[in-house]
C-alpha cells in the first residue's frame, strides 16, 4: 500500500471528477491520501476536512485525513480569527497535522517578517494540538536562506515540542534533510524526483535511511515524468515511488511498507500496511 503524503484534493482543477480521481489512485495501489488544508487563503481551510468527511466510509477511494495552516503566501491574512478557524480545525480528530506552513522566499509579495511571524503562531496552535506539522520552504533560485531560516525556526519554536512533521516537496540538500531528521521530521519527494535535471535531487534521496522517508504528489502540481506539465493525482505517487525504490534499491512494495509504516508512526495511526 502506498499513501500518498499530500494532495490538495480541494483545487478547483478536480471539480466534478474527485470520486473518479480518488477511485484511480485505489486502482493505482495508493490506500490513503493526506488532504492538505490550505486553500486560496484562512477561509478555504475547512475545505479538505469537509472532504475527508464526505468520502469517509465510501467504497473504492482511499482513506482520506486532513491538515489545516496558513500557506506562506496568505500570512498577511493570518490574523486573531483566521488563527482561531486554524485552532479550532487542529481540534478536529481528522485533521491530523498543521499544514503546510513555514517560508516562501521565491515569490515576491508577502514580506518574511510577516511569513515568520504568522509560522510561529502556527507552531505554537499545532503544539499546544499535538499535531505534526507540514512544512513549505522555497527558495530563491540560488539562493539557501530560506532554507536555513526555516529550520532556525523550527529549531527554536518547534524542536521542543518533540513532534517532528514533514519537510514536503524536498528539494534540499543533505545537510539540511539530516538537520530535519535530528528533530523528528520524515523527508518527503515528488513527482520532480522523476525529472531528468533532478539527479543531485536523487543522490539525497539515496542517502536519506528508509524509514525517513515519504512519498507524495502535491497533487495537481508536480506531476511526474511522463505526465510532467499535466494535472496530477494520487494514482501518480505510485511512479514517484517506483522511482525513490529504484534510488534506494528496494522493491516497490517494501518502499511502500516503510513510507506507510513511517506515515503511520508519525502520526500515532493503526494501519495496516
Amino acid at each position: 500500500m502506498l499513501i500518498d503524503s499530500h494532495a490538495h484534493l480541494d483545487s478547483p482543477r478536480y471539480a466534478g471528477e474527485l470520486e473518479a480521481v480518488l477511485r484511480r489512485a485505489v486502482d493505482a495501489g495508493v490506500g490513503g491520501v493526506l488532504a492538505i488544508g490550505i486553500g486560496e487563503g484562512p477561509a478555504e481551510m475547512h475545505q479538505a476536512l469537509d472532504l475527508c468527511r464526505k468520502y469517509a466510509g465510501q467504497p473504492g477511494v482511499p482513506q482520506l485525513w486532513a491538515s489545516a495552516g496558513i500557506y506562506p503566501h496568505s500570512t498577511h491574512l493570518a490574523d486573531a480569527a483566521a488563527l482561531a478557524e486554524l485552532d479550532r480545525l487542529l481540534s478536529e480528530p481528522e485533521v491530523i497535522a498543521c499544514g503546510e506552513i513555514g517560508l516562501d522566499y521565491y515569490h515576491d509579495g508577502t514580506p518574511h517578517t510577516v511569513q515568520a511571524r504568522a509560522f510561529v503562531a502556527q507552531m505554537e496552535l499545532a503544539a499546544a494540538r499535538r499535531r505534526p506539522i507540514l512544512i513549505h520552504c522555497r527558495p530563491a533560485d540560488g539562493d539557501d536562506q530560506c532554507c536555513l531560516d526555516t529550520l532556525t525556526l523550527i529549531e527554536t519554536h518547534w524542536k521542543p515540542a518533540a513532534l517532528g512533521g514533514i519537510l514536503h516537496c524536498f528539494s534540499g540538500t543533505i545537510e539540511q534533510a539530516e538537520r530535519a531528521i535530528e528533530m523528528g521530521f520524515l523527508i518527503s519527494f515528488a513527482g520532480q524526483i522523476t525529472y531528468p535535471k533532478a539527479q543531485a535531487l536523487r543522490e539525497v534521496a539515496g542517502r536519506i535511511p528508509l524509514d525517513c522517508l515519504l512519498v507524495e504528489t502535491d497533487a495537481p502540481y508536480l506531476a511526474p515524468v511522463p505526465f510532467r506539465g499535466q494535472r496530477n493525482e494520487p494514482c501518480r505517487v505510485a511512479l514517484t515511488a517506483a522511482m525513490l525504490a529504484e534510488i534506494k534499491g528496494v522493491s516497490v512494495e517494501q518502499l511502500g511498507i516503510a513510507t506507510t509504516k513511517n506515515f503511520a508512526r508519525l502520526f500515532r495511526l493503526a494501519l495496516d500496511v
